[in-house]
């Protein structure tokens, strides 16, 4: 037991592995900042391109009328898209997440539990179900259709001597083979 503990023992000094994690942290949160800056250069230009800068000075009153229309026309346009884009993605989310529900019942991890079963009386469940209503008492085994039961052909009783004298050889055996299968 002491032999494998001693093996799984890295071979790097915990300084120094605190040194190295340090170090990984410090060059990741770099990296965040350069890509954040990154990302905010390129929303900048992508506004620039999509949103030239408005002209306002030197325009009519009509002029000005017919620009707010535009920009509320553009508005409606793209808050249509973003509904759209929006519906999509939560589409997809309940998609993923029925999917994701699946296999998680494939894998087997949900287990359901053993329901037991309970007894309970016709009039116990009345009572359950329908609460202060159930008064009075039903007999539900009144209510059952009586099955009437065949009676069981009864052989008659012969002399067994004559019943082997006449079951034997191949004539008996077909006489047998015939009655069992009527």
């Amino acid at each position: 037991m002491l032999d494998e503990v001693e093996m799984r023992k890295s071979k790097i000094s915990s300084g120094r592995r605190l040194g190295l994690k340090i170090k990984m942290l410090t060059t990741a949160q770099e990296m965040l900042i350069v890509e954040k800056e990154e990302k905010k250069k390129e929303r900048e230009i992508a506004l620039s391109e999509r949103v030239p800068p408005l002209k306002l000075s030197g325009l009519s009153v009509q002029e000005l009328q017919d620009l707010c229309r535009d920009l509320h026309h553009k508005i409606d346009v793209v808050d249509e898209e973003r509904y759209d884009i929006g519906v999509k993605v939560a589409k997809n989310d309940k998609e993923i997440q029925d999917m994701s529900q699946k296999i998680f019942e494939l894998k087997g991890k949900l287990k359901r539990p053993a329901l037991k079963r309970v007894k309970i009386s016709a009039e116990a469940m009345l009572s359950v179900l329908l609460g202060s209503k159930h008064k009075e008492s039903i007999d539900f085994k009144a209510n059952l259709k009586t099955v009437k039961k065949e009676e069981e052909k009864k052989e008659e009783v012969t002399d067994w001597r004559k019943n082997v004298e006449a079951m034997s050889g191949m004539e008996g055996r077909k006489k047998l083979f015939d009655t069992a299968g009527q």
